[in-house]
């Protein structure tokens, strides 16, 4: 069975930036992107993913933080499509709710091939110390894109920023988790009655 650990690298004029993903995770999480709740939020995603992540990434943030958290999605997103490059006996589907304090977010998502993003929720002004929330909705943006899957995110409800953003990482690492798994169909072929995903 094929280890699944890439990395990816991406520079341009305005970031640098290199993301090391492993699915077969043993807690290595080492995120450096200089912004701290940015950090916080992909750390809680590949721990609750149980993911390998080491994430480096430098960005104009005398701008503000918008090319390096979108850069980053788009990291992450071809480091996802690597990864699961073969499709052979994975789950392809993975859904997690999860609650923090007074905040509820859903993550559903497909490994389909088909890069498509339903995002609903409140975090669309606002920041989280120097984090504007409504750069997550780009994230994942650009990791549905490069990734080529289909993802909805929903905040269902909360009052606290932090809160609802957090939950919907971890739910995004949890659902992960489950579509990407390694045990389902046999644990042979695509997971499609037509033997292929796209």
């Amino acid at each position: 069975m094929n280890r699944r650990r890439v990395q990816v690298q991406r520079k341009t004029r305005e970031t640098e930036i290199t993301v090391q993903l492993d699915l077969e995770g043993s807690g290595r999480i080492q995120v450096d992107t200089g912004v701290g709740f940015f950090n916080h939020i992909l750390e809680a995603f590949a721990f609750h993913g149980c993911l390998d992540l080491v994430v480096s990434a430098r960005g104009d943030l005398e701008v503000d933080a918008h090319h390096l958290v979108e850069d980053t999605g788009i990291c992450v997103g071809r480091a996802l499509a690597q990864a699961l490059d073969s499709v052979e006996g994975i789950e392809r589907y993975g859904t997690a709710w999860v609650p923090m304090d007074e905040s509820l977010a859903m993550v559903c998502l497909d490994i389909s091939g088909r890069p498509y993003l339903h995002f609903e929720g409140p975090p669309a002004a606002g920041r989280v110390g120097d984090f504007d929330c409504g750069l997550v909705e780009e994230f994942f943006r650009a990791v549905v894109n490069n990734a080529r899957i289909t993802l909805h995110v929903r905040i269902l409800y909360g009052s606290n920023a932090h809160h609802q953003v957090e939950a919907v990482f971890k739910a995004f690492g949890r659902a992960l988790r489950s579509a990407a798994a390694r045990r389902g169909y046999g644990g042979t072929g695509a997971p499609s009655t037509k033997g292929t995903l796209d």
